[in-house]
């Protein structure tokens, strides 16, 4: 390994799945180690993760590093958004935590809605309508149908905040993971205490909002971790907002993010409050917005029905009239959280890699939908729009993308932008830079770019007829619940 130029500083992306590390070059953004260590998420109803495996896959992936992690002079951790972590008075879990992508919280996100007048009301106060995915929802869920293990909670987290406090030891958390639990107003920033009141949970329990720029904290003896004692620790935040600045994102930009679950979003300068519900009003990390819309159904379901097809993810075909909509876990845009997938338009010359053609469509139909309202009136129609994410590697998400979209698209060739944005934000604890600027100074953006086609718009007209007529069959087991 050669020697690094400035300060070495980690990053780290504890997602869904896995849990990655980059330890980078403060200066030059160069990523001299790299580790990576699994997580196990419970399949069925509901979608749960124990947190301690975390710490564990944290650990693993900082020993991939080898002796560049220990040299690291500040560390910052993002991770999934919206997961309800519930600690005991020890600091240990009190059950597994709640998933963002666990919808059994959808009967109180309806009464939620309602009971605290309306989505209108709800996007004022919050800058979002909550779904199932939202923290608060879970919360709501759990003192409902878990009693006794919400009375035992002495300390409630995101999946962030539980690995920066076993740094630590203080309890913190930012406004852009902050923004997306349904408990904190967008006009103040600061927890509500009215919709606190209403879920029965006491604002003690919650973690202090640490503010851009802000030292978290140091690391503290005892972790086990190879980290200095005294070692600097940023905030961390959610996905999406360290995603964005790892990409050094400038107002207006439209990103389009592949993984498990698919986001649309762009850094904003003014407030989002959507009361369709569409477009989440979250924060970011810096100080501006990040109004977002987020899909549950994405590369996993593409890949489940390349799988049910016996196909390569990449052999699709053209010319099919069938439809797809990909909603295997239920889903959040459009919201319905009770829906499963519907396939229509099947023929006796329809193919597999037809069939599998129409699944990208169907999940990348969700996410273009969306993006008109994630953009603000003035951002440039034909800037190009960034692909990130596992699927943007992928050829047929690339030309799906680009076909459906009609914009130019550029895939940034840096990888693990979520860890990267975290390594920018550590990075700027020590050079007392915008994180954004940083990831900048980085080119973290760069990459090809793919010139724009004609849109298929007679694809999108189909998709979105289908989805229409197809409302009472997909609404149906919600009206049940």
């Amino acid at each position: 390994m050669s020697a690094a130029e400035g300060p070495l500083v980690v990053g780290v992306d504890t997602s869904t799945q896995s849990t990655k590390a980059l330890v980078v070059d403060a200066a030059t953004g160069r990523v001299v180690a790299s580790g990576q260590a699994p997580h196990t998420v419970s399949s069925g109803t509901g979608r749960e993760s124990d947190p301690r495996q975390w710490w564990d896959a944290l650990g693993e992936a900082l020993a991939q590093c080898g002796d560049a992690a220990r040299e690291a002079a500040a560390v910052s951790i993002g991770g999934q958004q919206h997961g309800l972590v519930t600690l005991d008075a020890q600091g240990e879990p009190v059950r597994p935590a709640l998933l963002w992508n666990d919808v059994r919280s959808a009967p109180q996100a309806r009464r939620l809605i309602d009971e605290l007048g309306g989505p209108k009301a709800w996007a004022e106060r919050t800058g979002s309508v909550p779904s199932a995915s939202f923290t608060v929802t879970k919360w709501a869920w759990l003192a409902e149908q878990e009693p006794d293990a919400a009375r035992a909670v002495k300390a409630v987290r995101l999946p962030h905040d539980y690995l920066t406090e076993r740094l630590t030891g203080e309890g913190t958390t930012d406004r852009g993971d902050a923004s997306g639990t349904g408990w904190w107003a967008s006009g103040t920033e600061t927890y509500d205490e009215g919709i606190l009141g209403r879920v029965g949970l006491d604002p003690a329990l919650l973690p202090r909002v640490v503010r851009p720029g802000e030292v978290a904290g140091t690391v503290r003896d005892g972790h086990g971790l190879p980290f200095s004692k005294g070692t600097l620790v940023a905030a961390g935040t959610g996905d999406n907002a360290a995603a964005a600045l790892g990409l050094g994102l400038r107002p207006g930009v439209p990103v389009m993010s592949l993984g498990t679950s698919g986001t649309v979003y762009a850094v904003s300068q003014h407030r989002p409050a959507d009361p369709t519900g569409t477009v989440a009003g979250f924060a970011d990390a810096r100080g501006d917005w990040l109004p977002l819309a987020c899909t549950l159904n994405c590369t996993l379901a593409v890949d489940r029905v390349a799988s049910l097809l016996g196909l390569d993810r990449e052999a699709v075909e053209p010319g099919t009239e069938a439809t797809l909509l990909p909603f295997l876990d239920g889903e959040r845009t459009p919201n319905l959280p009770h829906s499963s997938g519907l396939l229509y338009g099947l023929r006796h010359d329809t193919t597999a890699g037809q069939l599998l053609q129409a699944a990208y469509d169907g999940a990348v139909h969700s996410l273009l939908g969306a993006l008109d309202l994630v953009l603000d009136a003035d951002a440039d129609p034909s800037a190009p729009l960034l692909l990130i994410g596992g699927g943007a590697r992928g050829a047929a998400w690339q030309q799906t993308v680009r076909r459906l979209s009609g914009r130019p698209v550029q895939i940034p060739e840096a990888k693990e932008l979520v860890a990267l944005g975290a390594a920018a934000q550590a990075a700027g604890l020590l050079t007392g830079e915008d994180a954004a600027a940083v990831a900048r100074r980085w080119n973290t953006a760069a990459g090809p770019v793919l010139d724009a086609v004609e849109r298929d718009q007679e694809t999108l007209n189909r998709i979105t007829g289908v989805l229409s007529d197809a409302a009472p069959l997909l609404e149906r087991d919600a009206a049940s619940n």
